[in-house]
């Protein structure tokens, strides 16, 4: 069997193969720490601005101290063609209280199975990029995708 030929990519196509790959993405997995033991889980993100991704979770699940313990958290999406996206963030407690109201408001599976904004289980996370990258199917090369 041949060696696979990525094609070549152009860099001003880069934000746009990123963001095509998120939405072919069913589940983007997140990577926290858990003291020094790495943990990645599936996740479901309820909002997507550009490479900022909004996650909610629930504050007995184990990640809420994890990521209080330490912040920095990576999301790798994977379409079905094999090509990733990973980014590099800081994961911080959402508080802007319109935001969150959006955000409840375009979700009906959290106003399904929460009930309310006021749920006391409920947090939402921002994940704010430090850094994006894409990688091509079997490239083996990742490319920094621009942030602005």
């Amino acid at each position: 069997m041949s060696k696979p030929v990525p094609k070549p990519i152009d860099p001003a196509q880069l934000v746009e193969l990123a963001s095509a790959t998120m939405r072919g993405a069913k589940f983007p997995c997140l990577a926290t720490l858990d003291g020094d033991q790495p943990r990645l889980r599936p996740v479901s993100p309820v909002r997507t601005d550009g490479f900022t991704i909004f996650i909610a979770n629930l504050r007995p699940y184990h990640k809420t101290q994890e990521i209080a313990a330490n912040p920095r958290v990576e999301l790798c999406y994977v379409d079905d063609s094999h090509n990733q996206v990973r980014i590099s963030g800081t994961a911080t407690v959402l508080t802007d209280r319109p935001l969150l109201q959006q955000i409840w408001d375009e979700n009906p599976l959290m106003r399904q199975f929460l009930g309310s904004l006021e749920n006391p289980l409920l947090l939402v996370y921002q994940v704010t990029p430090h850094r994006v990258r894409y990688m091509q199917e079997w490239a083996l090369e990742y490319y920094d995708v621009p942030l602005a």
